[in-house]
């Protein structure tokens, strides 16, 4: 089994609205979802998850409804908003330049350091 990672701040909020850009879910699927896309790599807490989950819904980002779950128990189900869209989309693009930056500087070789 792979090594668990722990979440830079504010990547949990990227992960939840991406995982509901695939569609509606309920909290425990969106952490299973993580963890099952991740390979096990992530695991989300529900002490983090659903104040996560409040916090976007407060924002716009994310919308939710009352409904049955796959097993008849109420489940509150969460869905992406056209904002959480264009928020997904803005911290996809946030993310990727990050992590092009921190590439190019882990990739830096001795001779690049001792440049001047």
């Amino acid at each position: 089994m792979e090594e668990r990672l722990d979440l830079p701040q504010g990547t949990l909020d990227l992960l939840i609205l991406k995982a509901l850009a695939l569609g509606s879910m309920h909290g425990w699927a969106i952490s299973e979802r993580l963890q099952q896309i991740s390979h096990e790599a992530l695991q989300v807490q529900q002490g983090s998850l659903y104040p996560a989950l409040h916090r976007l819904e407060r924002r716009g980002w994310i919308g939710a409804k009352w409904a049955a779950s796959e097993n008849n128990r109420r489940a509150k189900y969460y869905k992406l908003t056209p904002r959480g869209q264009k928020q997904l989309e803005a911290e996809i693009t946030a993310w990727r330049k990050l992590a092009a930056a921190v590439g190019l500087v882990l990739d830096m070789t001795a001779g690049e350091s001792n440049a001047y």
